[in-house]
């Protein structure tokens, strides 16, 4: 078998999820995953800001979301994807935002990106990355056919460490593969997960057909109509 490079692996996952509604946003920072994010949360909530006649908001407005945003656990952080958030606007009224639709997930806008730059105690590049109504949710690391699945396992741990912060710290999936073996995982805290069989893996994939992830992995698992 011939060995498969990141960079088609990475290439090819983005197709399959180009082709499963996807839609491609090149963010090279911070600066743009936050321009990108305050788009993506207007387009979704269009129909809550259109009841207060506006369509945008502005930076003062969106920096109160981005304070709401900060800080908490990673139980918290969770919590208010899930809650609504009530915004004050710089005019007076309130409007009250949807991070996202946990009840029809169709109804998200879905995007993915690649070889975003972040930098922390350490500047790390990500592989891929999947956005929901803007805010990075999966974070997948891929090794080229035939390195061992752990190297990317203690990539993800080196993030934690050295580079995850602000919105990176929403990431609730990891996605580990290497074109034949896929595994993916709930984001939790980094002292509990020194081995990479821990019994909080959710589920192992095998395939030696599939030229990106394993099909069964990007149909079901990240398909963007479920």
């Amino acid at each position: 078998m011939a060995t498969q490079s990141e960079a088609a692996l990475e290439q090819g996952l983005i197709r399959t999820l180009q082709n499963m509604s996807y839609e491609f946003v090149q963010i090279d920072e911070e600066t743009n995953l936050h321009n990108n994010f305050k788009r993506q949360l207007e387009i979704h909530n269009q129909k809550a800001l259109g009841q207060v006649s506006r369509t945008e908001l502005t930076d003062k407005e969106f920096e109160r979301v981005m304070i709401h945003l900060a800080g908490g656990t990673r139980f918290e952080k969770a919590k208010k994807l899930r809650n609504l958030f009530a915004l004050d606007l710089d005019d007076g009224q309130r409007v009250w935002l949807e991070f996202l639709n946990t009840q029809k997930w169709c109804q998200n806008e879905f995007q993915v990106s690649n070889q975003i730059t972040v930098e922390g105690r350490r500047k790390c590049r990500y592989d891929v990355t999947i956005l929901i109504n803007g805010l990075p949710l999966v974070q997948i690391e891929l090794k080229r056919r035939g390195v061992e699945l752990k190297e990317a396992y203690n990539q993800i741990q080196r993030y934690h460490k050295t580079s995850f912060h602000g919105l990176f710290d929403y990431i609730q999936i990891f996605v580990i593969s290497n074109g034949v073996n896929t595994r993916y995982f709930a984001t939790i805290p980094i002292k509990a997960t020194n081995s990479l069989s821990i019994g909080r893996t959710l589920k192992t994939i095998r395939s030696t057909t599939s030229d990106c992830l394993p099909q069964s992995f990007s149909t079901n698992a990240l398909s963007a109509n479920s």
